[in-house]
C-alpha cells in the first residue's frame, strides 16, 4: 500500500476517529442496557475495535495513539447530557478541564507525527518482540488495555458530573490541581521539544522540569487524572470514592510499564542516562540526596 502525505494522514485519521464516534454513538443509544456506565464502556469498545481494524488495514498501531486523548470529552459531553440535575457550574468547570487536556494533548500529538508512514518505537519493538502475534498483542495491550484504562480514569465523572452540590473550595483546589497538571504536561512537552530541535539523538533533557524529574510530562498526566478524582470529595458523597481506581491504574500503568520500557531503551542509546536515574526521581519533583 502507498503511504500518503502527512495532510492526507491527517485526513484519514479524522475519517477513522469520526466514523469510530459515530458508530460508538449508535451503539450507546441502542444496546440493550439500563447502566449508563456499562452502556459507555461497551460504546468506547465499539469505537476502540473500529480504530484498531484500521491500525490493522494500514499496519501501523499508532492509528490508535490520539485516542487517549480524543475520547474523554465525548464521555463528559454525553454524561452532562444525561444528567440536566447536576450543578451547571461543576459541570462546565470539568468540562472546560477536560476539554483544554484533550485539545492539548492531541495538538501536541499532532505536531509530532509525521503521517501514516510513522508509528511509535515501542510499536515496533513489540512487532519484533511478538511476531505472528504481533496483532492480536497490538488490539489487547496496545489499543484495548489503553482504553480501559482511560475509561478507568474518567469514572469520576459519573459522579461529579450528576451531583447537584453546591460548589465550594474542594470544587476550587480540584479545578487548581487538574489546571496546573495541564501546566506541567505542556510545559515538559514544549522544553523537550525544543531541546530536540537542536541535539543529538544520544542526547537526552536534563533542564527545566526535566531537571527535577525524569518524566514530569508523565507527572503532569498523573496529576491530571488526581484532579479529577478531587471532584469527587466536593460532592460530598461516599458514593464514589472507589473511583480513586482510576487514577491509581494510571499511577501503575506509568510507572511498571511505561517508564520501565522507555528508560531501559535510553541507558542502551544514551550515554550518563544510567548517572541520570541515580540522581532524580521518576515521577518525585525532587533530586534524590546524594549518599
Amino acid at each position: 500500500m502507498k503511504i500518503p502525505n502527512k495532510t492526507i494522514s491527517r485526513t484519514i485519521i479524522f475519517v477513522i476517529y469520526a466514523l469510530s464516534i459515530f458508530i460508538g454513538y449508535i451503539v450507546l443509544h441502542t444496546v440493550p442496557c439500563k447502566n449508563d456506565m456499562v452502556k459507555m464502556l461497551i460504546a468506547d469498545i465499539t469505537a476502540t475495535v473500529i480504530v484498531f481494524f484500521f491500525s490493522f488495514m494500514f499496519r501501523n498501531s499508532s492509528v490508535y495513539d490520539p485516542y487517549w486523548s480524543v475520547i474523554p470529552p465525548f464521555i463528559a459531553a454525553w454524561l452532562i447530557f444525561i444528567n440536566p440535575d447536576g450543578n451547571s457550574v461543576r459541570q462546565y468547570l470539568i468540562f472546560g478541564l477536560v476539554l483544554l487536556w484533550a485539545i492539548r494533548l492531541t495538538a501536541n500529538w499532532a505536531r509530532g507525527w509525521n503521517g501514516l508512514s510513522h508509528e511509535d518505537w515501542r510499536y515496533q519493538k513489540i512487532a519484533a518482540d511478538t511476531g505472528k502475534m504481533y496483532w492480536p498483542v497490538s488490539f489487547l495491550g496496545i489499543h484495548l488495555m489503553p482504553t480501559l484504562f482511560v475509561f478507568m480514569g474518567c469514572l469520576p465523572l459519573w459522579f461529579s458530573l450528576k451531583s447537584s452540590e453546591t460548589i465550594n473550595l474542594i470544587d476550587l483546589i480540584a479545578a487548581i490541581v487538574t489546571l496546573a497538571a495541564i501546566l506541567i504536561e505542556w510545559i515538559s512537552d514544549e522544553q523537550l521539544r525544543n531541546f530536540k530541535k537542536n541535539s543529538h539523538n544520544s542526547d537526552f533533557i536534563r533542564k527545566g522540569l526535566w531537571s527535577r524529574m525524569r518524566h514530569p510530562n508523565y507527572f503532569g498526566e498523573i496529576l491530571f487524572w488526581m484532579g479529577l478524582f478531587l471532584f469527587i470529595p466536593a460532592t460530598k458523597s461516599k458514593e464514589g470514592l472507589w473511583t480513586a481506581a482510576g487514577f491509581i491504574f494510571m499511577i501503575l500503568l506509568f510507572r511498571f510499564i511505561s517508564i520501565p520500557l522507555m528508560e531501559k531503551r535510553n541507558v542502551s542509546k544514551r550515554p550518563g542516562y544510567e548517572k541520570y536515574l541515580k540522581e532524580v526521581y521518576a515521577l518525585i519533583p525532587f533530586k534524590k540526596l546524594k549518599k
